[in-house]
């Protein structure tokens, strides 16, 4: 099968690269520079230059491919306070692989977030599809997870559409996201914190089992999936916060919550919410069967402290 990556180059796209050649694919890589093109044609894949803007680049490499994995976000603009703008980006990149493909039975493949879908227990694949549950959230959140909605819609016009959720944190050696987040603010405060008791929960997966599962996913799901690709249910953030006090050699104490937005930044609305997942019927469905180590179990490798936490 010849595939359409977006973010190829990415976290999780540079993972998944390997993974699909190694199962037999070839796949097409967006590169928004020469040092991303660069690494794509190391890991094997053949690219075409062009950014999340160029719409007619996308619309071409959607139509010459047998499927497409859309992992691309414009992050820069998110990062800086302009996520609605990210979104509706997103939206649009979305609504031009939907016509790319309409009618050819081809895959699409979205990644999407895990978490806050449910209150009071663990998500499962069934939240998070109608638009009445996502009214309380932001306009730019609200907009991305609708965005979501719209890729499981493209069932119905003849795409084998799937939204791949992907945890708060997706871990490994390397990683720049959540967990490197926590602990540049443990190393900048001298403390390494929680909020309350420290009982929220966060779903985790490593990021070869999530690029295994993009891949099964591009195989075999069936046209409007939705799956959780978290190979952890739930991770208490004070397990995570003592891990990361240890390492560090600093004190581990909770953090009130009416002081989380000056302790945690921009980290506080994340790091404060209870949002355990279930991936059963995911597992169930592709065979998907996580062998990577878990969140804690990486944590204490020590990598994410030699890379500097940043």
């Amino acid at each position: 099968m010849r595939v359409f990556v977006t973010g190829a180059s990415g976290w999780i796209g540079s993972a998944l690269v390997p993974e699909l050649i190694d199962a037999g694919h070839e796949v097409v890589g967006l590169a928004r520079s020469e040092a991303s093109a660069a690494a794509l044609k190391k890991a094997g894949a053949d690219t075409v230059s062009g950014t999340l803007d160029d719409v007619d680049v996308l619309r071409a490499a959607a139509e010459a491919s047998d499927g497409v994995i859309h992992l691309a976000f414009k992050h820069d603009l998110a990062f800086s306070g302009a996520f609605q703008d990210a979104a509706d980006a997103d939206r649009r990149t979305v609504e031009l692989f939907g016509e790319a493909l309409a009618g050819s039975g081809r895959p699409l493949l979205i990644a999407s977030g895990l978490i806050g879908l449910a209150t009071g227990r663990p998500s499962t694949e069934d939240d998070g599809r109608t638009p009445d549950e996502l009214s309380a959230l932001p306009a730019g959140p609200r907009t991305r997870m609708g965005t979501a909605q719209v890729v499981l819609a493209l069932a119905d016009r003849n795409v084998r559409s799937s939204v791949v959720r992907l945890p708060p944190t997706v871990h490994g050696d390397g990683d720049n996201g959540f967990m490197a987040a926590l602990i540049g603010i443990a190393r900048d405060k001298g403390v390494s914190g929680y909020i309350g008791d420290g009982s929220q929960r966060w779903p985790a997966t490593h990021r070869d089992d999530a690029a295994r599962l993009f891949r099964l996913a591009l195989e075999g799901a069936p046209a409007g999936s939705v799956l959780h690709a978290n190979a952890e249910d739930g991770v208490p953030i004070r397990s995570v916060a003592e891990v990361i006090g240890r390492h560090l050699d600093l004190p581990t104490r909770s953090v009130p919550p009416e002081e989380a937005a000056e302790h945690f930044t921009w980290l506080a609305g994340f790091i404060g919410l209870d949002s355990p997942a279930s991936s059963e019927r995911t597992r169930a469905l592709l065979g998907w069967n996580p062998t990577g180590p878990g969140l804690i179990e990486d944590l204490e490798k020590g990598h994410y402290f030699r890379n500097g936490g940043q």
